[in-house]
Formats: C-alpha cells, sequence, structure tokens
C-alpha cells in the first residue's frame, strides 16, 4: 500500500469514497438518527453499529423456535447444538488464529476469570502477575481478584508496566525491565491490546518471546482489538486471549466473547479448568454419566450450551466481515485513520495521543483537549456527532472502515474546527 497524499477538502473526501472498494458496505449498517437527523457515528470502539442482516439472522432463529422447538437444536436451518461453530472460521481468520484455537462463549471478564484459573498457576516463589498501568479497570479488578483468591497481596504481586512520561507510550525494553527486576517472581503477563485509553497497540510476539523466556505465561485482552488490528495469535505464540464482540465485531450490546487458547496447550487435560458440560466430548456429552473429557482445543474450555440470539447476531457481522476481506478493511483502516489524523493533526488546543505509526495503532485516535472540557464534548455531541469521552479530557475518535466514510471523517472534524473557532 504505498503512501497516500492527504487533501483537505470535500471533494478529496468524496474522490477517496468513490475509489473506495468498501465503500457499499457502509449502506448495509443501521446508521443512528437522532430527531430525524442521522448522526456521525465514530463510537464503534464501544459499541458497533447493527448490520441489517442481523435482524434477518435472529429472526431466522425465533421462527425455528416457534415452529420445531426443542427439535431446532438439531432441526434449526442453522442447528443450536452445533451453533457454535458456525462462527468459528470467520472468527479464526479476522484474530489470526487456526480454528481450533478459537471458541466464541460467554462474555469477556467470565472468560478471562477462565483462562486465569488455567494460566495463572501462582507458587510462594512466582506469583505476580504485570498488565500495563492504565489497563481496562475490569482487567485490573479481575486479575487482583484472582491473586486475592489464591492467598496472596494485589499491592505486593500486581506489578503495572509504566508507559513512559515524555509521551506516555509502552516500550518493550521496560516491560523486558520489570521482568529481570522481578527475575523468576512473574506468574503472569496478561495486556490489552490496543490500550483502551491511548489506542496504542503492541507486538503480541515479542511480549510472548519476553514472558517465555522468563518462564511466565502470556495473555492478551483484545476487546479493542478483534475486528480493528490483525493480532496473529497463533503466530504470536501467546497462551490465550480473550476479546468481546459489541465494538469492532458488531454484534449488540452485551454479546457473547471469544476466546483463544494456542494449540500448544490443546491436548494438557492436567490443566485446571472450571469445567462445564458443553466443553466435553460431543460424542458422549448428551450421555449424563461419563466423567468429563475435555474437547481437544478451545472448545474444551466451554461452560455451558450456547446462546442462539446472541450469536445469530455474531454470524450476520461475521459474514459481512468474510464477504469484505479483513485484508481489505484494515488496509482502509490504516487510510481512513491516516486522513483523520492528517485533518486533525494541525488543530490548535487538541493533541492527539495515538501513536503515529500505523503499526502502533488500531483506527482509533485519542483527541487530548488541551483547553476544553467536557463542555465541548457535549457541544460536539448535540452537533451531530457520536463519539466517546474519556475522563479527565480525552474524546476517542473511531473511523470503522465499513461503515466509516472519508466524507464522515471531513464532516467530523469540519465540526471540531467549528467548536474550537466558537470557544
Amino acid at each position: 500500500m504505498g503512501e497516500i497524499k492527504y487533501d483537505n477538502s470535500l471533494a478529496f473526501a468524496k474522490k477517496m469514497d468513490a475509489e473506495d472498494p468498501l465503500a457499499q458496505y457502509k449502506n448495509q449498517f443501521h446508521i443512528p438518527k437522532i430527531n430525524g437527523k442521522t448522526q456521525l457515528y465514530f463510537c464503534g470502539n464501544s459499541l458497533g453499529l447493527q448490520p441489517h442482516l442481523t435482524q434477518k439472522y435472529i429472526q431466522e432463529e425465533l421462527n425455528d423456535w416457534a415452529h420445531l422447538g426443542v427439535e431446532g437444536h438439531t432441526d434449526a436451518k442453522h442447528p443450536w447444538k452445533p451453533y457454535h461453530e458456525f462462527l468459528t472460521n470467520n472468527m479464526a481468520e479476522i484474530v489470526g488464529a487456526k480454528p481450533e484455537e478459537v471458541v466464541m462463549m460467554n462474555t469477556l471478564t467470565v472468560n478471562l476469570h477462565l483462562m486465569m484459573v488455567s494460566f495463572y498457576q501462582p507458587t510462594n516463589r512466582r506469583r505476580k502477575i504485570i498488565i500495563e498501568k492504565d489497563a481496562f479497570p475490569s482487567d485490573k479488578y479481575a486479575v487482583e481478584s484472582q491473586i486475592n483468591f489464591h492467598g496472596f497481596d494485589p499491592k505486593a504481586d500486581l506489578l503495572l508496566w509504566e508507559p513512559r512520561k515524555e509521551n506516555n507510550y509502552y516500550h518493550t525494553e521496560d516491560l523486558e525491565k520489570l521482568l529481570e527486576e522481578n527475575l523468576d517472581e512473574v506468574a503472569l503477563i496478561l495486556i490489552g491490546v490496543p490500550n483502551y485509553y491511548t489506542g496504542q497497540t503492541f507486538d503480541l510476539k515479542k511480549i510472548s518471546e519476553l514472558g517465555h523466556a522468563h518462564n511466565a505465561l502470556v495473555g492478551f485482552d483484545l476487546a479493542h482489538g478483534a475486528g480493528n488490528i490483525q493480532p496473529n495469535l497463533h503466530d504470536s505464540q501467546a497462551d490465550f486471549a480473550v476479546w468481546c464482540s459489541y465494538k469492532y465485531l458488531n454484534s449488540g450490546p452485551g454479546s457473547v466473547g471469544g476466546c483463544f487458547v494456542h494449540e500448544k496447550h490443546a491436548d494438557n487435560i492436567d490443566l485446571n479448568r472450571f469445567a462445564g458440560w458443553w466443553g466435553h466430548n460431543k460424542e458422549t456429552r448428551f450421555n449424563m454419566r461419563q466423567e468429563f473429557d475435555p474437547i481437544r482445543g478451545a472448545e474444551g474450555w466451554q461452560l455451558s450450551n450456547p446462546p442462539i440470539l446472541s450469536m445469530a447476531a455474531i454470524r450476520a457481522s461475521l459474514d459481512v466481515f468474510k464477504e469484505a476481506g479483513f485484508h481489505n478493511i484494515r488496509e482502509k483502516s490504516i487510510k481512513l485513520t491516516g486522513f483523520l489524523e492528517f485533518l486533525l493533526k494541525d488543530l490548535k488546543d487538541i493533541e492527539i495521543i495515538t501513536p503515529k505509526n500505523p503499526k502502533e495503532r488500531g483506527c482509533q485516535l485519542s483527541v487530548e483537549l488541551k483547553s476544553a472540557g467536557k463542555d465541548f464534548f457535549k457541544k460536539l455531541t448535540a452537533s451531530g456527532v457520536i463519539a466517546d469521552w474519556r475522563e479527565p479530557n480525552v474524546i476517542r475518535l473511531a473511523p470503522i472502515p465499513l461503515y466509516n466514510s472519508y466524507e464522515d471523517v471531513f464532516l467530523l472534524v469540519e465540526k471540531i474546527k467549528s467548536l474550537l473557532d466558537e470557544k
């Protein structure tokens, strides 16, 4: 992909849209309207928009439930018994994994706890966990509770990977130093990718190599990564990863999450796990008197039969991803975010705190207000922009390649400029 020479004009934005092979996909999503006015939606990093397919797919399951009752488990158009399997291949491609390494189940923090049951096995000597300092709060709470559960002290055993003060970015050299300062004491590294606040992403393979070189296990929270960046989970050699599906994967509020377990752990039945019947051998699952026999791979961590209506929504979105091609989505994402950065970078009173290098970010740009506060954000919202506020003074903007256009980006920045001039 060659470097684009951007131009600050509506004509340029319309030209880019006319040449965009993914432009048609915007018409496959419901764009919010308030008081009859279509909004500029840049909040897909918090909740993705609904594909038109979603209602059709969910209605199909409602119809099969109405007409078939319990027989829908085997006789529905998409039988409910193996329904999660309809999501696996598309999801594996999006996160760069083998199908047997991926399963859609539960919700994000539930999956995080399940993974720590298996991959956080502290001893009196090796019991510490490393997370990034500004990790998403739910991750921090989950990790602290796991440390407490094992009888240790989060104040002593939770280590924070600190960003550098000059630019607030994390550097792997500092992570390596933290590991060396706590030699033979770190049991697990758990990092959110990208960071929810700044949008900085990380080299997963390098972090995995660092952790494994110090005999620590490594996991990633891809809540802000799945459907946004390509994490290449299999090649990264990460031990596990978890993610939600309602942000970039457009599956609806609170929908089912995803889980990755590297194939090197696929046959390790000695790993501790909290087991449930849906993780049991499919051939004998309904013979109720069998001892637990885990399915090989990530499916073996399932607990319960899947929530079909939620998974129908995920299937709808993943079918859009498959048709568009994730490589194409990522390529547009880099261009679209680059255009947003180009338009914002010279504005006074704001600073982009997300890394400039496209390899170190997804589509989100976090914009720090230098001399304005939440009132500015409220005015931006009133002007027809749906974005995301983070205390104390950051607006997160996420141009989503499937349903945001270059014209959307141009109009967004024009509104920001107008409000800054007004201020």
